[in-house]
């Protein structure tokens, strides 16, 4: 939620912003109900003194009269405040200055390209029919329990997962990180104070009057909603693990097969709670771990900045990892990185302490590991011309085998 004040100042750069990012919103609406609603908090603190001095002399006549005027204006402050925090979430965090114009992911940036991406002497199979063959991937019978875009994981491909798990883990608890795994469901308040619309246009999972999380930090960063933190405190960080759960609503006909594009995977996220002044600071130390992580799998990818269409609702600065996937000839996602500043902070009423001043902090999150882009790019990067798939070096001392043999 953007502070009233500043969409007051600077209503037509909220206008423009908002629809750089693809939202119209009606700004004018927002203001006339604002102005309304601070005229009325203005009349129904002058009924209260006036009904105070009245209860002092005792004059009951006009008591009853005040009394009756300030339930008029009490009741129309609630509407009017219902219909102002209506239409000022509807309003979208704004893209950071330095972020590109541009309508869509066809117009992101590309800031660097790591690692060489690798050559075969034969042409590489795709992650679906290396792990079909080596009975890693059973999808068939996943359709047939539980429909489309879920899948059996077996065997090896299990342990890799958790190797992907564990080599994240330790990495990132040496960097201080707080390790947790937190509940799945979040409550439909919760969905809408973090800002993300999408849980109710169709894209999450609705279980009675929760949704299951479409990844961890949705239920790591509100864990703080209404605290307060000391400002000695932050940066505060936290390695969440979680199963996450889309309904991939928007994604018809895309990545159907497989395992790129799925209604339920694990994932390993970082969320970080910092000081407004350490925020850009916070998402570059975010898209280094990233990185860290990935150069550490020996996998090749580039850096994406996203332009203001490609944006979340409630994120003013993302940044993409693309690994290379050898079968499509292409860099796909794998990892993400964003800065929401105190956007969140503000719908969920988070704040620190400093010199006696409260303020609202920042927040970001940014993927560690997700299952199961992870495990399938080195399935696909590190196939063999016999059908095996060797495992990168820094994950055979918790698979204990440096290969998984063709079936």
């Amino acid at each position: 939620m953007l502070d009233i004040k500043f969409v007051r100042e600077n209503a037509k750069l909220v206008e423009e912003k908002s629809r750089q990012k693809g939202y119209q919103v009606d700004i004018e609406k927002l203001l006339k109900v604002d102005e309304s609603r601070r005229k009325l908090i203005e009349e129904v603190d002058n009924l209260r003194s006036k009904r105070k001095v009245a209860a002092k002399k005792r004059d009951e006549e006009a008591g009853k009269k005040l009394k009756a005027e300030l339930k008029e204006k009490e009741d129309g402050l609630k509407k009017s405040n219902e219909e102002f925090y209506k239409l000022v979430r509807l309003v979208p965090n704004l893209p950071k200055d330095d972020v590109k114009i541009g309508k869509d992911e066809t117009e992101n940036e590309v800031i660097k390209k790591v690692g060489d991406i690798p050559k075969f002497d034969f042409k590489p199979k795709d992650h679906l029919a290396l792990g079909t063959e080596n009975d890693l991937i059973d999808q068939e019978r996943a359709a047939k329990i539980s429909g489309s875009r879920f899948n059996y994981i077996k065997n090896e491909l299990v342990l890799l997962e958790f190797a992907l798990i564990q080599y994240a883990f330790d990495l990132l608890t040496k960097e201080g990180f707080i390790p947790i795994i937190p509940p799945v469901f979040i409550n439909k308040k919760i969905a809408e104070d973090l800002g993300y619309p999408e849980y109710e246009s169709g894209e999450g999972y609705k279980v009675d009057d929760q949704y299951l999380v479409g990844t961890s930090e949705h239920s790591i960063v509100p864990m703080h909603q209404g605290e307060v933190f000391k400002d000695s405190d932050l940066p505060k960080r936290y390695l969440g693990f979680s199963t996450a759960f889309r309904k991939e609503a928007g994604s018809y006909g895309k990545d159907t097969k497989g395992m790129f594009r799925v209604h339920q995977f694990d994932k390993v996220e970082m969320v970080s709670f910092v000081l407004p002044q350490d925020e850009d600071r916070e998402l570059e130390y975010l898209l280094s771990l990233e990185e860290k992580m990935v150069q550490g799998l020996g996998l090749a990818y580039q850096v994406i900045k996203q332009c203001t269409g490609d944006l979340g609702f409630p994120t003013a600065r993302k940044y993409d990892i693309e690994t290379w996937f050898p079968s499509q000839e292409k860099y796909r996602e794998t990892h993400s990185a964003s800065a929401n500043g105190d956007f969140q902070a503000r719908r969920l009423d988070i704040k620190f302490e400093s010199k006696g001043q409260k303020n609202y902090l920042a927040i970001l999150n940014a993927t560690a590991i997700a299952m199961s882009r992870t495990p399938i790019a080195i399935m696909e990067n590190y196939q063999q011309e016999d059908g095996s798939i060797e495992v990168p070096k820094v994950l055979q001392k918790y698979t204990r085998f440096s290969r998984i043999p063709r079936k």
